[in-house]
């Protein structure tokens, strides 16, 4: 199965969109129930086991990481002081590859993850290519000078041009950079799940 077409099916598993391409989308729209499933009443009933699953399966795919990396960061926040749901969340979008995303250098987070595997960037001035990188407040991400002209970042100074505004990420579209300023606001952390089912899941 080609890979947009296994997003698709995923996305329509976990009923939210796992990536911005208007194709999942549109694979969402026109068929919001799960492969498998023959019409939209035909879900079975889940246990609150079932339903904490599901919610820990939509996070880890909107995030795209493995089993083992999204529970040992989730078990690195509970350790810590406060609220590990929010604590969690931040973790989560200070990725390296989440802010490359969240600029609106790329469409996805998993082309993000690829432009950052890839070292198309540098990170306060120096190449880095770890996606799971937990980028912090004064933090500058650029397009590196020799990757440029290549075609995958020929519209990047319209695409961080028309960006969504964040509280947290400064653009700077003609220097072709991005600067962490600080964390996402409470109404920026709202995800289509539930991260206090996460925390239930866990708490086991």
């Amino acid at each position: 199965m080609k890979k947009n077409q296994l997003t698709a099916k995923k996305s329509r598993r976990e009923g939210i969109a796992l990536s911005d391409a208007s194709k999942h989308q549109r694979a969402l729209t026109r068929r919001p129930f799960a492969p498998g499933v023959h019409g939209p009443d035909s879900r079975t009933r889940m246990t609150d086991y079932g339903k904490q699953l599901r919610e820990k399966q939509k996070a880890k795919r909107m995030y795209g990481l493995n089993e083992r990396q999204f529970s040992n960061l989730f078990a690195e926040m509970k350790s810590k002081m406060g609220d590990t749901s929010v604590k969690f969340i931040q973790a989560l979008e200070s990725r390296l590859d989440n802010v490359v995303y969240r600029s609106g250098l790329v469409k996805t987070r998993a082309a993000g993850r690829q432009a950052v595997s890839h070292a198309q960037f540098l990170l306060n001035g120096k190449k880095h290519n770890i996606p799971s990188y937990r980028v912090r407040a004064g933090d500058v991400i650029t397009i590196r000078e020799n990757k440029r002209n290549s075609a995958l970042w020929k519209d990047a100074e319209e695409k961080l041009s028309k960006s969504d505004k964040l509280s947290w990420i400064a653009v700077e579209p003609k220097t072709l950079s991005v600067k962490v300023t600080g964390v996402p606001t409470d109404k920026e952390l709202q995800q289509p799940f539930d991260v206090k089912m996460i925390v239930e899941f866990y708490s086991r």
